[in-house]
């Protein structure tokens, strides 16, 4: 399920490694680039000759540092900003410098909307905040969104792809979208260019494996599973309703769904991301029931612009925010979520993890021994 494991088996079967001989250059861009790029380095070894990682600041590993030929860039994520257009430049001009005898191989996560790139003629970076933002906060949707951007882009929507003139390449993707489709993840950054294009690309990893993953460890554990069959999207107030309804009126144990949800801004927000929003909104609806506990969190360890990747709420989260002094509605109404659940010790830290395919939602029915025997 890691960034580095998927790219590892990928590059390992017959279909990619025929294709990449001794002197591959890698551009990794994305929340999960680092460890992606990781993977290829595991899988290739020596023959990898240059690498390029463009990531969140603090998302690259100190043992990706230690690669030899290694040039890093840390970019701006959830909003861009001057380092975007700095990291944009860069990867273009990478793609001009590769070398007639070179393979390329790009690997593709979320986040690579934000963290490069390049504007289009007449576009400015004013109007590239002013996109990001105002999204963000009207809760568009990131496919919408994405399809935005595109007007003010020199690079995405299949552009980078155009770019190489051609030229044979492999890209890999961890997919963060509904439907893994190259032309939205991170803008469409090395989605299918108009004409001539020869690049051979593949999905290695996304939500859905995510949800496998839990759904197999759960009956492991000897646990009944219900797991969303279609990813969600949508307000998470409203997905906080249905997944609290489902937890309760089904009878499975272990609920897993995969997705991402949208908040809509107030104009002066608090603290907090989606996932703790939709952890918040679904603590009012299980507040007292002692048998049943909902994960909100994002794959790649991070929420929105928090360093926390969601929260773990209960029976009693909305007692332990109240004892703090402070009002679970009111912290919704202001999309401070984050002041709330940091109050009621319920925020998940997890750090950087390798991955980014989206957001989890993880319910647990039990009664409480059981659920503290397992």
């Amino acid at each position: 399920m890691s960034g580095r494991a998927s790219v590892r088996a990928a590059l390992q079967t017959p279909a990619h490694s025929a294709a990449l001989h001794d002197r591959v250059w890698i551009a990794a861009v994305g929340k999960a680039a680092s460890s992606m790029a990781l993977g290829a380095h595991d899988a290739l070894g020596g023959r990898v000759r240059h690498t390029l990682v463009i990531t969140r600041e603090g998302h690259a590993s100190q043992e990706l540092l230690a690669h030899a030929n290694l040039e890093l860039l840390e970019s701006a994520h959830p909003v861009p900003d001057e380092r975007s257009l700095i990291a944009g430049a860069r990867l273009l001009r990478w793609v001009d410098e590769l070398p007639a005898t070179a393979a390329p191989l790009f690997l593709i996560s979320g986040g690579a909307s934000s963290l490069v790139e390049v504007l289009a003629e007449g576009a400015t970076l004013r109007q590239l905040l002013q996109l990001n933002v105002e999204g963000q906060a009207a809760g568009i949707p990131i496919g919408e969104l994405n399809a935005r951007r595109l007007g003010l882009s020199r690079i995405k929507g299949g552009r980078l792809a155009a770019h190489l003139g051609g030229r044979p390449a492999q890209a890999l993707f961890i997919s963060d979208v509904p439907g893994d489709d190259t032309r939205v993840i991170g803008s469409g950054l090395m989605g299918p260019a108009a004409a001539g294009d020869q690049v051979q690309r593949a999905i290695v990893a996304s939500a859905d494996d995510a949800v496998a993953a839990v759904a197999a460890e759960a009956q492991r554990r000897g646990l009944t599973v219900h797991a969303g069959a279609v990813r969600f999207d949508g307000p998470a107030t409203r997905l906080a309703a249905r997944f609290a309804h489902e937890l309760r009126l089904l009878s499975a144990e272990v609920f897993v769904w995969a997705g991402e949800s949208t908040v809509r801004l107030p104009p002066t927000p608090g603290q907090g991301g989606r996932n703790q929003h939709l952890a918040l909104a679904a603590a009012k609806l299980i507040a007292g029931q002692s048998d049943l506990l909902l994960l909100a969190a994002g794959t790649d360890g991070t929420d929105g612009v928090t360093p926390d990747a969601g929260a773990l709420v209960d029976a009693d989260s909305c007692a332990r925010v109240a004892l703090a002094g402070l009002d679970p509605d009111s912290c919704l109404q202001q999309a401070d979520s984050g002041t709330a659940l940091a109050a009621s010790g319920d925020l998940v830290h997890t750090g950087p993890t390798g991955t980014n395919v989206g957001d989890l939602v993880i319910g647990l029915k039990m009664p409480p021994v059981h659920s503290r025997a397992r």
